[in-house]
């Protein structure tokens, strides 16, 4: 099944594909004159409301268009820091690129509680049908940047899993399997096949 992911962020869209392409799904970035649409996103600190928000905005930009019958994706996701009163949560991608991760680090410079999540909380619209998913990945913020590989506060987030390491110290594949947007896609997955009553 083909899947529109309306996101402006293409890692989003390579996780998603190969998180759910082995399930049969194939995963395209919306475009529309080549750019991504641009959503108003509500002032809340749930992740779920944003996502409400865009899926909405989303059938309103489809409606009546040759997509009208499509799967369409949409996604809200952040990193919720326990010792900041769960900052920068919604408002990870704006954070992440005034003060980035070095700005994180120093924030939690004088805290021993160094306690976070990455949540992700994804809908999807399939012929009138919505399904929600909230996946969370557990972990501490480093008190280093480490590591090349992904993106956002990947170098700063140490999951649970991993001995250790950052998720940008992680193979691509390591990350995907047990990320917090591979969680909530595989919600979804198994939603979708759950065996109708």
């Amino acid at each position: 099944m083909k899947v529109l992911f309306i996101t402006s962020n293409r890692n989003k869209v390579v996780e998603a594909n190969k998180t759910l392409s082995s399930l049969g799904f194939e995963v395209e970035q919306f475009l529309v004159g080549g750019l991504p649409p641009k959503f108003t996103e509500p002032q809340t600190s749930s992740i779920a409301e944003v996502s409400e928000s865009k899926i909405n905005q989303a059938l309103e930009l489809i409606s009546g268009t040759e997509f009208n019958d499509h799967a369409i994706l949409v996604e809200d996701s952040g990193l919720f820091i326990e010792s900041l009163n769960d900052f920068p949560g919604v408002y990870s991608s704006y954070v992440s690129k005034t003060i980035g991760n070095k700005g994180i680090i120093d924030l939690l410079d004088d805290k021993s509680n160094r306690n976070a999540e990455y949540r992700a909380y994804t809908i999807l619209h399939k012929k009138g049908v919505f399904f929600h998913a909230l996946g969370v990945c557990s972990g501490l913020i480093s008190t280093e940047i480490r590591g090349p590989n992904g993106f956002g506060y990947d170098p700063i987030f140490i999951p649970d899993f991993g001995e250790g390491r950052t998720f940008g110290e992680m193979e691509e594949y390591e990350k995907t399997e047990k990320s917090h947007r591979a969680k909530s896609l595989k919600i979804l997955y198994d939603q979708l096949n759950r065996p109708s009553k």
